[in-house]
C-alpha cells in the first residue's frame, strides 16, 4: 500500500521524504481543507524533494464553484506546476447544484497531461456519488480522494469500498481524511491500494501572539469573503472627509 502525505509546508515535504512515504500532495492552509501553495513552496520542494510531488490546484476555501476569473487562476497554476516538473495535480470543480462540473474538469485534466490528476474532496460534496463516479471515470481521472462523504474515511469506510468495487480497475480510490497509526490497516486489509493523510503533530510555540492574527468570523466553510465595492468607496470618502 501506497502512503499519500498532504504535506501542507516545505518542512512537512522534506519529513515525508525523510519517513519514506510514497508520494506528496503539497498544499497549504490545512485548517481550511487545504489550497493551493505558493510558487516559491513548489519550487523549493521540487529542487530538494525526490518523492513524486502532486499540487493541489484550489484557489480558496469554501465551495468548489468557482468564476471565470477563479478557473483562469487554477488552469495558470497547472502550467506552473507542469514548468516545474510535479508529477500531478488534484484538483476538481462542481456546478452550483454540487454535481461534477464535467466541462471545467476536463479542461483542468487536459491542461495537466501528461500529469496525474487526482479528483479532491470536492466529492464528497456531490450528491450521486455513484454518478459522479461513472463521469470521473469517463473523464480518465486517475484516482478520486474521497472520505466517503463522511467526516473521516474511516466513518465512510462502506461507501469507499462500494466505490472501490464498481471503479474496478478504471480508477483509484484514495481514502482519506483522519487516517492514522490507529486506523491504518482497515483500508488496506479493505484492498486499497493507497491512503492519504498529514500524520501531524501540533508544535506548541507560542501559547498566544501579542495581536492575535485568526478571525474567528471566516472560519465558515459556507461563507465567501470578499472585499466591497461599497465598503471600499465608503473608507476612502472617510479619509477624505467626505461623508
Amino acid at each position: 500500500m501506497h502512503v499519500e502525505i498532504c504535506a501542507n509546508s516545505y518542512k512537512s515535504a522534506i519529513n515525508a521524504q525523510e519517513a519514506r512515504a510514497h508520494r506528496i500532495e503539497l498544499c497549504s492552509e490545512l485548517a481550511v481543507g487545504g489550497i493551493t501553495p505558493s510558487y516559491g513552496l513548489i519550487q523549493q520542494v521540487m529542487e530538494n524533494v525526490t518523492l513524486p510531488v502532486f499540487v493541489l490546484i484550489r484557489p480558496r476555501s469554501g465551495n468548489f464553484t468557482y468564476s471565470k476569473s477563479e478557473f483562469e487562476i487554477m488552469k495558470q497554476n497547472i502550467f506552473l506546476c507542469k514548468n516545474s516538473g510535479c508529477k500531478g495535480i488534484v484538483s476538481g470543480v462542481l456546478n452550483t447544484d454540487d454535481s461534477i462540473d464535467v466541462e471545467r474538469t476536463q479542461e483542468l485534466i487536459a491542461i495537466a497531461k501528461p500529469m496525474s490528476f487526482t479528483f479532491h474532496r470536492a466529492f464528497d460534496s456531490t450528491h450521486s456519488p455513484m454518478e459522479a463516479l461513472e463521469q470521473l471515470i469517463e473523464l480518465k481521472v486517475d484516482r478520486v480522494l474521497t472520505s466517503g462523504q463522511e467526516t473521516s474515511a474511516e466513518k465512510g469506510i462502506e461507501l469507499l469500498k462500494r466505490l472501490k468495487r464498481i471503479g474496478g480497475s478504471r480508477i483509484t480510490i484514495l481514502p482519506g481524511g483522519g487516517i492514522n497509526v490507529e486506523n491504518a490497516r482497515i483500508f488496506k486489509e479493505a484492498g486499497f491500494s493507497e491512503i492519504h493523510c498529514s500524520a501531524s503533530t501540533i508544535y506548541q510555540r507560542n501559547k498566544t501572539l501579542k495581536v492575535p492574527m485568526n478571525s474567528i468570523k471566516f472560519f465558515d466553510e459556507t461563507i465567501e469573503a470578499c472585499s466591497d465595492v461599497e465598503k471600499i468607496k465608503s473608507i476612502l470618502k472617510a479619509i477624505k472627509n467626505e461623508v
